[in-house]
């Protein structure tokens, strides 16, 4: 029986399976690896962001189960009331020394952090100067703190600063750039971003979800990539990601953490991360602090799968990192590459309008440290012969 308060939904859906933009969602029988049980069948693994293997990883499985055996498994409280525990605040000290910043706080998700951030430190009176190409959870925490958003055309730092220029009558200023960009794998100029903020006194936030365990020194991020510590007053990132488990961290001034602790929403009314989690972030930094070689494997792994695909004849955009976009322009195209790859034992999903804009679909290939050279040989086989099979090489 159809109800008609909701006929506009069906509608739109059949819209989607029309346009080849309905995502089917698959679904994992397996912990997430180099390769993933699917349907019955093991699949080599190119779309998690699991960049440096820790999702599985022995140590931090271990450290989650020893971790419930000493505090149990739920917070039960949110961080402000009594939520708190010694492994969150050993882990903001231990994210804070690895990140080289004042201070750090965390929260249940990237996505969380941004939301915590951004109305913290603008409100209605305020403007916030953005990267057209910024994340969803960005685009949503400038539009919670209502201030006005001002885009500037993506790491054009001339733009940036002519909208600067052009922008008057405001209370405070914020400038926010994701550090690399999770569709096209290109990294923000944030040296120059920094330069400007600099010059004009605007604050400064860098989303570093892509960053984390990526960039930098032994996957310390952006902000160390370029040696801007003490000079970009806002870090956010990720635990979700490079660090195998889950959570979202801020780092930087000591003022503006100890802001967060009293004003980020997210913090003051969503209970604090799970034991488990907490102490597997934990042992992710240990990894982390210990040995560069899972961040080294990762950009080997990048680059050797990069200059075969370009060798190959395919678009791989203006990807600097190891996330190597596809380019293929067409939604329907990318959908059927897509399952023609999960046929031949490849999974690396299509991603399509409104994720990336119209006519820039692409199949996203998301490299691994956990990826052997035989993983990459067979993967490379299979993306050679659907791209020939469906003439896009």
């Amino acid at each position: 029986m159809s109800n008609h308060r909701t006929d506009w939904i069906s509608e739109e859906i059949a819209g989607l399976k029309e346009a080849g933009l309905f995502n089917v969602i698959r679904t994992i029988d397996s912990p997430m690896d180099a390769r993933v049980k699917i349907d019955g069948r093991y699949l080599l693994n190119f779309c998690a962001n699991n960049y440096l293997g820790l999702a599985n990883h022995p140590r931090l499985r271990q450290a989650a189960q020893q971790g419930i055996d000493a505090y149990g498994v739920g917070p039960g409280a949110v961080r402000s009331i009594a939520g708190t525990m010694s492994l969150h605040i050993e882990l903001e000290k231990r994210l804070a020394e690895f990140k080289r910043a004042a201070a750090c706080i965390t929260f249940q998700s990237g996505f969380t952090a941004n939301l915590a951030t951004i109305p913290a430190l603008v409100g209605r009176d305020d403007v916030i100067f953005s990267d057209e190409l910024n994340h969803a959870s960005i685009i949503d925490g400038s539009r919670l703190s209502r201030a006005t958003i001002v885009r500037y055309a993506h790491n054009d730092t001339a733009d940036l600063r002519r909208k600067i220029e052009e922008t008057t009558g405001y209370g405070r200023r914020l400038i926010i750039t994701d550090g690399v960009f999770s569709m096209d794998g290109d990294i923000a100029p944030l040296d120059k971003i920094c330069d400007i903020a600099n010059e004009y006194d605007i604050l400064l936030m860098v989303d570093d979800a892509h960053g984390e365990g990526v960039l930098g020194e032994g996957g310390r991020g952006i902000v160390d990539h370029f040696g801007l510590h003490g000079r970009v007053d806002v870090e956010v990132g990720t635990l979700s990601k490079a660090f195998g488990a889950v959570g979202g961290l801020v780092a930087g001034r000591q003022e503006i953490i100890d802001w967060l602790r009293q004003r980020g929403r997210p913090f003051l009314f969503s209970s604090a991360m799970t034991v488990p989690d907490v102490a597997a972030c934990l042992e992710a930094v240990n990894v982390l602090q210990e040995s560069t070689e899972l961040v080294d494997k990762l950009w080997a792994n990048a680059k050797l799968f990069r200059e075969a695909m370009q060798s190959f004849g395919f678009d791989t955009g203006f990807s600097q990192t190891p996330i190597v976009p596809v380019m293929l322009g067409d939604a329907k195209l990318a959908q059927t590459f897509s399952r023609r790859l999960f046929e031949e034992g490849v999974f690396a999903m299509a991603i399509g309008y409104p994720t990336v804009p119209q006519g820039k679909a692409r199949v996203r290939v998301m490299n691994s440290a956990a990826h052997s050279p035989d993983d990459l040989e067979e993967a490379l086989a299979v993306f050679e012969k659907v791209g020939k099979e469906l003439a896009v090489i």
